[in-house]
């Protein structure tokens, strides 16, 4: 959208003109004009005579006195005419012909939003402008537009009817439509990844040219993908393997077009030449084989190195391959020939990258010696060298105006280096282990890099900061490589996947609210409804438990927290972090109240006594430390754990403090005399996390040792063992009632579970990581988790008896009578995430009722298969 600042102006000033009218008018007037089957509502709205005519319909829906109608009457026809004005200022406007998805167009969004997200009115006029998609196509620029401020708004959009609507050209990454009506929905050339159709509604939809980033992971390989490279067309990726073979795909579909299989060893490196017709590979078995691309036939192959290729790259114009070796040296090889031109020493450990500079003369390479070599193609001798990186390293590459060359390294940085000076411009830092691959876009902005610690990262060449992190890959990242036209990004990874990424979407994505680490902690706000968070990102965050909004960013730890936990009365809320420090923060000013430092190492756990006048920690330093939140003074300290403390708990009436140990043991101690009161033995692992009931007669345990233990605070004894969970259980709770208690586990599942027969209620699955967290909200509606996979999920926690029906409800409701009389019994998992929060969400399909309708890629392919993989129910299938 090229709007000039006038524009921007204009159109929050547009909006502001709704701000005293009415809302129930905007439901009212959708509702006529359907029911009238308006399909120019502008033009239809221009005549008075029609004007009255909805005063007229809404007049009559309520039974109102002589006198109030003659009120209600001007009240009415003052706003109509108002709403016809605005709706002629938006058709004028570039809100009616742009959309406001673009990168550009940020700004815009920014100024609009901060006018608009706190106004009633205006929100209800947003999704009138939606509505009126479904009737008249005038409207489907500004609706769809409205749709996308609604979404970066974050509006509850739950259990709306969004029916028949029409959409276009707009991202709906970070949207909620849990339980919404899309029935009879078209959306034509929009972004779905992240979407969640929790419970959603989706009949005879026509969903075309969708783009989502989950459907593009090709799978083939049967070991660790170690190379990855695009076609100068863009049409064919290659990728090279530990199972020592070259895949050739379709990179528009995915799809497998060839497998090349002639390396005895892993293939490192692969690479097209210039003309797309010739394909190089290096491997571990010391040889580069060319290979014809149409064919797939083996063309040459090159013999001269004594040890593992690392790398190879082509010559801008295809006439020379160069390779980089674990025999120290690069050679370069007459491409036409099959044979080595030139051997380039000068390393003193093996090489393992290269990189032709765009003009062809110059060729850098990287070593396990520490440095960066450049060569003079022509003379064969070095120009340069470039010391800074600690460890290897392991990748280089040139910008395409070959003014800088990037070089990424074991010691987790990347380095940008003045070609002409030969300085080091900036050292770019966020990997917390190797970075194995880098690759500059066409364009020169952005750089990618791949890393062992499972994550891509995009920089801005201009800045040095990051601008988005991708995480999808569950293992360590090998190689990556930007499509030409730069809107794709391949990469391959130890998890025997390549994946392809649409680089604007991460960007997007990248501007969602959320943590950048894991989430250690998750914690209600007495009130239920705000929900703290804290992470591995040294980050506390307050959410809006309804719409997932972020209310609060506190950054005042130098390392990773660990615990959150709110007072009492909800105005303070408390972290302990691996920093050894414990901070407060005032909840009405956001501001720092206080700082505790006693610990020597991490803190793990922090509690508030119910009655809020002291706090309790936990710390790897074996400690258990009670403050005096009044004197910000310690009053107490508890020792007798042998090993660290890795949670600790008050009971409900304040008078007994719980600590669960690395030390395999729990232990109780009285708050007023500071004495051990019991010793709970039972666990063959650590003790994650503990808490009392509501009634304070059991304390509930979860270990490493996979198990679930329930004591008796009383008489100090074990009352039953609970397993289910594969792996440690990191987190457990009771819910407010005391009948059901949650865990969650490195498995990635968490569970609920009947506290009176020990019995497994539930199965809750979403998470794509081990589960830290686990807290039901005061009123005892809602469950959080927070996960290892960065984000946040909140749950309904409602038996299936609760739920169940109102699908069956739907079904009769929207299917022909045909089907109605067939005896259906559908199979939806009730335990849904109504809201995820995190920069990488995934899209959620459980519990969608799928009938009929089209849900095709920008590539054609069918998706209504993989939403069923996600949980959703096909109706057709059912019969």
């Amino acid at each position: 959208m090229d709007c000039t600042n006038d524009q921007k102006v204009d159109l929050s000033e547009i909006f502001a003109q709704v701000k005293d009218i009415d809302e129930q008018i905007f439901r009212d007037m959708f509702q006529f004009l359907r029911k009238e089957k308006i399909s120019s509502c502008l033009g239809y709205l221009q005549l008075i005579e029609n004007q009255q005519s909805i005063e007229q319909y809404i007049l009559n829906i309520d039974s109102l006195s002589f006198e109030d109608i003659e009120k209600k009457q001007n009240v009415i026809r003052k706003n109509i005419k108002k709403i016809t004005n605005v709706l002629e200022q938006i058709k004028d406007h570039d809100f009616s012909k742009y959309g406001v998805s673009s990168r550009k167009d940020q700004e815009i969004n920014k100024d609009i939003i901060k006018q608009m997200a706190e106004n009633n009115k205006i929100i209800q006029f947003l999704k009138f402008l939606v509505h009126l998609t479904s009737i008249d196509e005038h409207f489907i620029v500004s609706g769809s537009n409205s749709l996308r401020l609604l979404i970066e708004m974050k509006i509850d959009l739950t259990n709306e009817c969004f029916s028949n609507i029409k959409i276009k050209d707009i991202s709906l990454i970070g949207s909620n439509f849990t339980k919404c009506n899309l029935s009879g929905s078209e959306f034509n050339n929009i972004e779905i990844s992240g979407i969640n159709l929790n419970q959603a509604q989706l009949f005879n939809c026509q969903w075309r040219d969708l783009k989502i980033d989950q459907f593009k992971k090709l799978v083939g390989h049967s070991d660790q993908v170690t190379s990855v490279c695009y076609s100068p067309d863009g049409s064919t990726i290659a990728s090279g393997s530990r199972d020592n073979s070259i895949r050739l795909w379709d990179a528009k579909k995915g799809q497998p077009k060839a497998i090349l299989q002639g390396h005895s060893g892993w293939v490192k490196s692969v690479c097209f030449s210039p003309d797309n017709g010739t394909l190089a590979s290096g491997s571990y078995d010391n040889t580069i084989l060319l290979w014809c691309v149409k064919t797939g036939l083996q063309i040459a192959k090159l013999n001269g190195h004594t040890s593992n290729v690392w790398s190879i790259c082509f010559s801008p114009d295809g006439t020379t391959l160069a390779s980089g070796s674990d025999d120290r040296s690069v050679r370069l090889w007459n491409v036409k020939l099959g044979q080595q031109k030139a051997q380039l020493d000068g390393h003193s450990f093996g090489v393992w990258s290269v990189c032709f500079s765009s003009d062809g003369t110059t060729l850098a390479s990287g070593s396990r010696d520490k440095s960066i070599c450049l060569w003079d193609i022509k003379t064969g001798k070095q120009k340069a060298r470039f010391n800074g990186h600690s460890e290897w390293v392991q990748s280089v590459c040139f910008s395409p105006d070959g003014t800088k060359l990037a070089s990424g390294s074991s010691d987790k940085s990347i380095r940008l280096w003045d070609l002409k000076t030969g300085q080091q411009k900036a050292k770019l830092s966020g990997h917390t282990s190797y970075v194995n691959s880098i690759c500059f876009s066409l364009d020169g902005d952005t750089l990618a890099s791949g890393s062992h610690d499972k994550s891509i990262h995009l920089w801005s060449i201009k800045t040095g900061q990051q601008t988005a992190k991708l995480n999808c890959h569950n293992s360590n990242v090998y190689s990556v490589c930007f499509s030409p036209d730069g809107s794709t990004l391949a990469s391959g990874s130890d998890d025997k996947f390549v994946r392809l990424w649409n680089v604007k979407a991460e960007y997007e994505k990248a501007k969602l609210d959320g943590h950048t680490n894991i989430v250690y902690s998750v914690s209600f706000s007495p009130d239920s409804k705000t929900l703290a968070s804290c992470s591995a990102d040294n980050s506390i965050c307050l959410w809006d438990v309804k719409t997932g909004y972020q209310k609060a960013k506190f950054d005042g730890h130098s390392d990773s927290v660990q615990s959150v936990c709110f007072s009492p009365d909800c105005t303070t809320l408390a972290s302990g972090s691996c920093d050894n420090s414990i901070l407060l923060w005032d909840i009405k000013t956001r501001q720092l109240k206080a700082k505790f430092e006693g610990h020597n190492k991490k803190i793990q756990s922090v509690c508030f006594c119910p009655y809020g006048s002291t706090l309790v920690s936990g710390s790897l330093d074996k400690s258990i430390l009670l403050w005096d939140l009044k004197t910000g003074q310690q009053k107490a300290k508890l020792d007798g754990h042998t090993n660290g403390i890795l949670s600790v708990c008050f009971s409900t009436d304040g008078t007994t403090v719980a600590s669960g140990s690395c030390d395999k043991s729990i232990r109780l101690w009285d708050i007023k005399t500071r004495k051990k009161k019991a010793k709970l033995e039972g666990h063959k692992g650590g003790i994650n996390s503990i808490c009392f009931s509501p009634d304070g007669s059991t304390l509930v345990s979860g270990s490493v040792d996979k198990s679930i233990r329930l004591w008796n605070v009383r008489k100090a004894q074990q009352k039953k063992k609970i397993n289910g969970h594969s792996s440690s259980v990191y987190t457990v709770c009771f819910s407010p009632d005391g009948t059901t208690i949650a865990s969650g586990s490195l498995d990635k599942s968490i569970r609920l579970w009947d506290l009176k027969t020990g019995q497994q209620k539930a199965i809750l699955d979403g998470h794509i990581d081990g589960i830290q967290s686990v807290s039901f909200s005061p009123d005892g509606m809602i469950l959080a988790s927070g996960s290892a996979d960065m984000s946040i999920c909140l749950w309904y926690v409602k038996t299936e008896k609760e739920i169940q029906p109102s699908h069956q409800d739907i079904f009769t409701q929207f299917t022909p009578l045909l089907y109605q009389e067939k005896s259906l019994t559908l199979k939806v998992n009730p335990q849904i995430p109504i809201l995820v929060i995190g920069k990488n969400p995934c899209l959620l399909a459980n519990g969608a009722l799928i009938q009929q309708g089209k849900f095709l890629t920008s590539e054609g392919e069918d998706l209504r298969a993989f939403l069923k993989d996600r949980g959703s129910v096909i109706l057709e299938s059912q019969l």
